[in-house]
This record gives C-alpha cells, structure tokens and sequence, in this order.
C-alpha cells in the first residue's frame, strides 16, 4: 500500500518509501510459533471430560488468544501500518491503523542526518536514522533497513531541495543550468 498521491502538494513526489526492518517481526513469529504449540499440546495433553476439563480448555484458549493478539498480531500490524515517505520536499512518518500518528519535516527544516548500527543491526543491516531539525526537535526513526544508505540520500534530498529553493528565489527557470560565478 503505497503513500496516496493526493496527499502530496504541488510539484513534490516520493523519491522512495520504507517500512520499518522485518527484524521486527522476530519476536511476534516466536510468540505466534510458541502459543500454537502450547495451544496444542496444553489441549491434546489435558482432554478431558468433566468441568474442570471444560474451565481449562475455555482458559488455554482465552490465554492464547490474549497473548496472540498483544504479542504477535497487534506488532504485525503496527510493522505493517508504518510508513517512512521520502519526497523530494519533506520527511513523512505514518503509522497506526484505527487511529493514525505522523510527523512531517520538510528537507528545508534538515540540519544534519545521522545514524546508530547496533552490533545486531550490523548484522541485519537496519539501524536508527536521527534527523536533527533547525528549529523542531529531531526526528528519530527506529528500524530503518539500510540506514547509512537511507542518511546519504537525506543528505543528497537536502541539498537538492536546497537548490530548487535558492532558484525559486532568484527567480530561475529551473531547467536552466545555474550561472557561472563571477571574478
């Protein structure tokens, strides 16, 4: 599901999207693995008749489903509900599924683009993409695939968007080369 167009102003397009790493889906497969096999062998292990029998398999199955839906489906679905948009003008952050969080910065807010590679994420190639802003606290993106990739193409964004609005100013037509300086 790509970032709607209609959403997008004048003369701006993505340049790339990103979700986050799959690494986060790690932890909600061992849960979801983990809970059938205990589903499984809990109800094959202690069938049973009478009440007892009866309170116990109503009970695996109510703990099941809670721990399927907190640690397996609701970490699914938030991974695939994010979004990180890179336009040639602005940042832009999505996530959420019922109710929706985002935070945009535009490349002309961009002061300086960073990155942290854990030992894991050397590993997996994923990492934390810090991007300071000049006047907004920075924009901290975690579990962004490729960081050091993703931190030169911020940079690269910024200074074409740097470019596009000192010729806006000067009033240049944009197809034209810029001209050379002067001695």
């Amino acid at each position: 599901m790509g970032y709607p167009q209609k959403l997008l102003g004048d003369g701006e397009f993505i340049e790339f999207e990103l979700k986050p790493h799959w690494r986060a889906l790690i932890v909600p497969g061992i849960v979801l693995i983990a809970v059938v096999f205990g589903l499984v062998f809990f109800l094959t292990r202690f069938d049973g008749d009478g009440i007892l029998s009866a309170l116990g398999t109503w009970g695996a199955w109510i703990i099941g489903a809670f721990l399927l839906i907190v640690f397996a489906i609701r970490p699914f679905l938030y991974w695939i509900t994010t979004q990180y948009v890179f336009t040639n003008r602005r940042i832009i952050i999505r996530s959420g599924l019922v109710s929706r969080q985002g935070r945009d910065m535009p490349l002309s807010k961009v002061n300086n683009a960073s990155f942290d590679v854990t030992f894991f994420g050397r590993l997996l190639n994923y990492g934390r993409l810090t991007v300071d802003s000049a006047s907004d606290e920075a924009l901290i993106i975690d579990d962004v695939p490729n960081v050091e990739g993703i931190q030169r193409e911020v940079n690269r964004l910024h200074e074409e968007d740097d470019l596009r609005r000192r010729k806006f100013m000067r009033g240049d037509d944009m197809n034209e080369p810029p001209p050379p300086p002067s001695s």
